[in-house]
């Protein structure tokens, strides 16, 4: 990691000049329970590379503490929110809206709390799509719901007339929860918002199910993801067990990074190929997969396999690039791809095989989050809250270093995080699997 290119600074509106309304919640000793910006995490923990820093007479650099503030920007009986879900749908979105509103209802005491219906769509005038008063009682019942209840949106959409409809609005603080493309359309919202030289805060809320937003250690619903995704190994580890030459293909979701699929593979160790964007393999030789597969079912009578739906987009050969309405390049199907290859490499070899294929994507995007992921939207959702109250703005709630920090925007969007081929996870995946590097050189 560069640390001479990280810029950490966290634009505010104003001067915080308001005393916080929840000191009335916390139990003060010596100012116990709010957070300084002067109280910071270190972006790197690598000693070597902070003691190069300091010996080159710079200082680490360091990302804001997440919490709650001594004194506030916002006058909350003035301010007006508005709440915004982006993206594909992704366990805990529920979760993130409910502790948004709650802190801000229970915590703040602000009463005018929005949501916008289908993405960025809601704030355009000719979709004409209702709010939705957010309240308590709203969300009080919602955790053991899929989806969101604001619904999502893909494509683009005019940040003028985004902005000009805050305007209207008399939008205080906008939370808007989304992938690595909302953080982008949001860094770009809060530059319009600078122009016209309004006060409003832009606050993003990181959404993955794959983990791979730069500069954010975890996201929420990728531990929902793994869970349920050991649960499709685990049915086909038991159908490939069930038949001579038995193979269970699952494919998971991951599109340029493959966090899923390795670490649902340390999750269940019944995987025997892992098959993962960032790693290239060869299909046909010597040690190419299809050979090493051959010998697993000579040796043990079945095999798992696991691949990331973004993994050997290599092997297809027309080079066109469609893109879906958010920009996003749209994936070759690798599954059935690997699918038909298999099959017809052991019926060249005059092989009998029984292959069962699993795809559980979408029922795992849809479903309500687990206890540790609802937990930590939790934290994610309220410390967005403190970060808006305070007058922040163009920036990221994540977790790093083991602590919830405030990101710059400009930091994370536009980058991606990837299974670092030499680090400890792959290498992991490697040992408990035994599938050796799949290529011919």
């Amino acid at each position: 990691m560069n640390l001479d290119a990280i810029e950490t600074q966290i634009p505010i509106l104003g001067p915080a000049k308001i005393p916080s309304p929840i000191r009335h919640n916390i139990k003060e000793h010596r100012g116990a329970g709010f957070v300084s910006d002067s109280e910071n995490v270190a972006v790197s923990v690598d000693m070597s590379e902070l003691m190069r820093q300091v010996e080159a007479g710079k200082k680490p650099p360091y990302f804001e503490l997440a919490g709650p503030r001594k004194n506030i920007y916002f006058d909350p009986s003035k301010l007006r929110c508005a709440l915004v879900t982006c993206g594909g749908l992704c366990p805990g979105l529920n979760d993130i809206i409910r502790s948004v509103v709650l802190e801000l209802y229970f915590g703040y005491g602000v009463r005018n709390i929005y949501g916008i219906r289908y993405g960025l769509r809601g704030f355009i005038p000719k979709y004409g799509h209702d709010m939705i008063d957010l309240t308590p009682q709203v969300v009080g019942n919602i955790l053991d719901r899929g989806g969101s209840i604001l619904g999502s949106s893909r494509g683009p959409q005019s940040f003028d007339e985004i902005v000009d409809s805050l305007e209207r609005m008399n939008i205080g603080i906008l939370f808007m929860i989304g992938g690595d493309g909302t953080l982008m359309a949001a860094s770009k919202i809060a530059d319009k918002i600078t122009k016209r030289n309004l006060k409003i805060s832009v606050v993003g809320i990181p959404k993955t199910i794959d983990n791979d937003i730069h500069m954010v250690s975890r996201s929420f619903g990728f531990d929902t993801a793994v869970e349920v995704s050991t649960q499709a190994i685990e049915g086909a580890h038991n159908e490939a067990q069930g038949y001579p030459n038995g193979i269970g293909l699952i494919k998971l979701m991951g599109r340029h990074s493959g966090f899923i699929a390795a670490t649902a593979t340390l999750a269940l160790q019944d995987v025997n190929f892992v098959i993962i964007p960032e790693i290239d393999i060869d299909l046909e030789g010597k040690n190419g997969f299809l050979r090493t597969l051959e010998k697993r079912l000579e040796l043990r009578g079945h095999a798992v396999i696991v691949v990331a739906e973004g993994a050997g987009q290599h092997f297809f050969s027309d080079g066109i690039e469609e893109k879906d309405e958010s920009g996003n390049i749209k994936l070759n199907d690798i599954g059935p791809f690997l699918k038909g290859k298999i099959q017809s490499y052991f019926k060249s070899r005059k092989i009998e095989v029984t292959l069962k294929y699993i795809d559980p994507s979408y029922m795992i995007r849809s479903l309500p989050a687990n206890a540790n992921d609802s937990v930590f939207c939790g934290f994610l959702g309220r410390d967005a809250v403190h970060a808006g109250m305070a007058g922040k703005t163009k920036l990221l709630i994540s977790h790093w270093n083991n602590c919830f920090v405030h990101v710059p925007m400009e930091l994370s969007a536009g980058k991606r995080k990837h299974v670092i081929p030499y680090g400890k996870l792959w290498r992991t995946v490697l040992e408990s699997t035994g599938q050796g590097s799949l290529k011919n050189t």
